[in-house]
C-alpha cells in the first residue's frame, strides 16, 4: 500500500512553480497523478503514484512525501484527514482499574486517538469525503472486539469521559475569571482536589495571571472533578517540575483505583512509574500513526528505546537509545574553566543564595531542583544576563539557551542559521540528529514548541563559546526528541572539550548528558538555594532523597527506572541512603 502525503503548510507552488508537476512522468505521459486543488496547491493522487521518487526529491520545500505501507494496514484505518492527509491506524483501549499509556512521538496522531476515545472526534474508517461521519461504521468495523464494545459506549453517551487537553496556556483564552470560579463551573466542592494539586494558594487569583505549572495543575483539576467514567490526560508533567511530577503521578493513580484512566506522556521516567501497559505509537510525523496493541509498561518502554517492534518485524528507528550502565565519567579536563564565588541575588518578593564553585573543561553540569527556586536566575548570572547583588563570576564566553524562547525572528530557519549551514561539524553533529533540514524553509515565527525548541539548541551549541548554558532544552519535546537532544549536547561537548550546564526537570535526560549536578531547593517564588557542583552519584543521592523517590537500572536497557514508593527496593535502598541507581 503507498499513500502520498502533502504538508500543505510547507507546499508554496508559486514560489517553485510547481516543480512536482512539472517533473512528474505520469503527467507527461497524460495522467493526472498530480493535479492543482481548489486551494492552488496540489492533490496527489495516490491510485495512479508509482511512487518513483522525483517529485519529492524536486520539491524545494520538503512538502511531499511518498510512504510505502503494509498492505494489511488498510483494513486497519479508523480516520484519515481528507486526501493527502493524516492517517490513523488502530485505537488504544482502556482498561478497567488500570492506566493506559500511549508514548510515541509528536504529530503521529496520539491526541487524535484520545479525541475519539473521548467522543470529541468521530472515526471515519478511512471514508474522508463524508462530512459529518456516523458512528456506525466504526461500530460495524470493530463488533465484537474489546475496541468495539467501548466506542458502542460512548456513541450511545453510556459512558462518560473527561478529557485533560494538552495545551494548556489556551485555558486562559477560553476562561477569564478566577481559578476557583473556573473549577466551581465543573464541581461546587473543589477543595480536596485543590489541596492535593497544591493550588489552593492560587484559587482568588485570574487564570491570566497563572504560570504555566499552575495552568496545568488547575486543568488536572478541573479534569478530575468532572463526574465520569474514563479520563484522559493528554501531556500532564508540562511545565512541572519533577516534585510536581511525581506529585501529579500519585493522584492520578490514586483515580485508577475506581476509574478508567488514559495518559500521554513523553517523559519516560513518569509513565514508567504512572502506566500499568502501554501501547506504542509509531509512523512518520504528519503522514500517518500506527497503534500496537497494549504491552506490559516495562516491556513497552525498553521496546520503544530498542526502536524495533518484533512481532510486527517493524523497525521505527535508525539508531538504539543507549544509557550507560554506570554513572557518566569522571575523566574530564583537571584544568578549571570557571570560578564563581558564593553568590547572592535579592529582589522584592525572592532572593536566591549559592555556594562558591568550580567547572572544570570539558565537564557537563545538570541542575536540579523545584520551579521558582532560582536555577534560571542562577544561570543567568553566569550568562552575564543578571548582576549578582553579592560574589563575582570569573568573566569567560558564553553561549546562552533562555528558558522561555520568543519566535521574534524575521524570516526562515535556513537565514537564521545561515553561517553554519555548509559546515561540516554542524551538519554531521547538529543538523542530522535534531532534524533540522526540513525546517530550513519555514518561517521562525511559524513554528511549533518543539520546532522552536530545536532551532534554539542548534543556535546556542553553533555558537562560539567556553560554556554553553542551555535552560530546559527538554521543554516541548517528545521522548524521543529528547533523548536525541541530551545525546547531541553530549556529544558536542565530547568532540569540542567545551563545558555546559543544563537545567532541567526530565531525569532521563540530566542521567544522560551530565558529568556532574548543582542542586536547588528552597520555598518557591520566595527563597532559593543553591549547592554544588557535585559528582552524579553525590548529587542524584541529595536531590532525590529531597524528592524521595529512589531509582534503580532496568537489567536490561539500563535506564533509570523509579522504584514504587515503599517496594523491597524502595526500603532497602533508603536504608542504606543509596537514592540514585547503585
Amino acid at each position: 500500500m503507498r499513500i502520498a502525503v502533502l504538508l500543505k503548510d510547507r507546499c508554496q507552488p508559486r514560489n517553485c512553480a510547481s516543480e512536482c508537476i512539472k517533473y512528474c512522468p505520469r503527467v507527461r505521459s497524460g495522467d493526472e497523478t498530480i493535479i492543482m486543488g481548489e486551494d492552488g496547491k496540489p492533490v496527489i493522487s495516490e491510485e495512479l503514484c508509482v511512487g518513483c521518487g522525483i517529485c519529492v526529491h524536486k520539491c524545494p520545500f520538503d512538502a511531499i512525501k511518498i510512504i510505502g505501507l503494509p498492505e494489511e494496514l488498510k483494513e486497519e484505518i479508523v480516520h484519515q484527514f481528507g486526501k493527502n492527509g493524516f492517517r490513523l491506524f488502530r485505537l488504544p483501549v482502556p482498561k478497567e482499574g488500570q492506566i493506559t499509556g500511549i508514548l510515541g512521538p509528536n504529530g503521529i496522531g496520539k491526541t487524535t486517538a484520545v479525541k475519539i476515545l473521548s467522543g470529541e472526534l468521530i472515526p471515519n474508517m478511512g471514508h474522508y469525503r463524508k462530512r459529518k461521519p456516523k458512528w456506525e461504521l466504526a461500530l460495524e468495523k470493530f463488533a465484537g472486539t474489546e475496541v468495539g464494545d467501548y466506542l458502542k459506549k460512548v456513541a450511545d453517551e453510556g459512558i462518560k469521559t473527561a478529557l485533560k487537553p494538552q495545551y494548556v496556556d489556551k485555558i486562559s483564552d477560553a476562561f477569564d475569571g478566577k481559578v476557583k470560579d473556573l473549577l466551581k463551573n465543573v464541581n461546587e466542592e473543589p477543595g480536596d482536589v485543590a489541596e492535593q494539586l497544591e493550588i489552593s494558594s492560587v484559587l482568588n487569583q485570574n487564570i491570566k495571571t497563572l504560570s504555566g505549572g499552575e495552568l496545568q495543575r488547575v486543568a488536572i483539576a478541573a479534569t478530575m472533578l468532572k463526574e465520569a467514567d474514563v479520563y484522559f490526560f493528554d501531556e500532564p508533567s508540562s511545565y512541572l517540575d519533577i516534585y510536581q511530577r511525581l506529585k501529579i503521578a500519585k493522584v492520578i493513580r490514586k483515580l485508577s483505583e475506581t476509574k478508567q484512566v488514559v495518559v500521554i506522556e513523553h517523559d519516560i521516567a513518569i509513565l514508567d512509574f504512572l502506566a500499568d501497559n502501554v501501547h506504542l505509537m509509531y509512523g512518520v510525523e504528519g503522514a500517518y500513526g500506527v497503534v500496537t496493541l497494549p504491552k506490559a509498561v516495562r516491556n513497552a518502554i525498553n521496546i520503544y528505546l530498542s526502536g524495533f517492534l518484533k512481532e510486527e518485524n517493524i523497525r521505527f528507528r535508525d539508531r538504539e537509545i543507549i544509557f550507560e550502565g554506570k554513572p557518566p565519567r569522571k575523566e574530564w579536563s583537571s584544568v578549571v574553566l570557571m570560578k564563581f564565588d558564593a553568590l547572592e541575588k535579592k529582589y522584592d518578593s525572592f532572593s536566591l543564595k549559592t555556594k562558591s564553585g568550580i567547572i572544570h573543561n570539558g565537564e557537563i553540569i545538570g541542575i536540579v531542583g523545584p520551579n521558582a527556586t532560582g536555577k534560571t536566575t542562577f544561570v543567568k548570572m553566569l550568562a552575564g544576563a543578571v548582576e549578582p547583588s553579592k560574589g563575582k563570576v570569573t568573566s569567560v564566553k558564553v553561549s546562552y539557551k533562555p528558558q522561555y524562547l520568543r519566535a521574534d525572528y524575521e524570516g526562515t530557519v535556513k537565514e537564521l542559521l545561515h553561517e553554519k549551514i555548509d559546515d561540516h561539524f554542524f551538519k554531521a553533529e547538529i543538523e542530522r540528529p535534531l532534524n533540522l533540514k526540513n525546517l530550513y524553509n519555514q518561517n521562525v515565527k511559524e513554528l511549533s514548541g518543539g520546532e522552536i525548541q530545536r532551532v534554539a539548541v542548534a543556535l546556542a551549541l553553533s555558537r562560539e563559546a567556553d560554556i554553553y548554558l542551555i535552560d530546559e532544552p527538554s521543554a516541548y519535546l517528545d521522548s524521543n526528541q529528547r533523548m536525541e537532544t541530551a545525546k547531541t549536547i553530549r556529544r558536542v561537548m565530547e568532540k569540542t572539550g567545551k563545558s555546559a550546564m543544563i537545567v532541567d526537570h526530565d531525569v532521563y535526560f540530566i542521567d544522560m548528558v551530565s558529568d556532574s549536578i548543582m542542586v536547588f531547593s528552597g520555598e518557591a517564588r520566595k527563597k532559593g538555594l543553591g549547592v554544588g557542583p557535585f559528582d552524579m552519584k553525590t548529587g542524584m543521592n541529595m536531590f532525590l532523597k529531597n524528592v524521595e523517590i529512589t531509582f534503580r537500572r532496568d537489567g536490561e536497557t539500563n535506564r533509570p527506572r523509579i522504584n514504587k514508593p515503599d517496594s523491597r527496593l524502595d526500603r532497602e535502598q533508603k536504608e542504606k541512603g543509596e537514592y540514585y541507581y547503585t
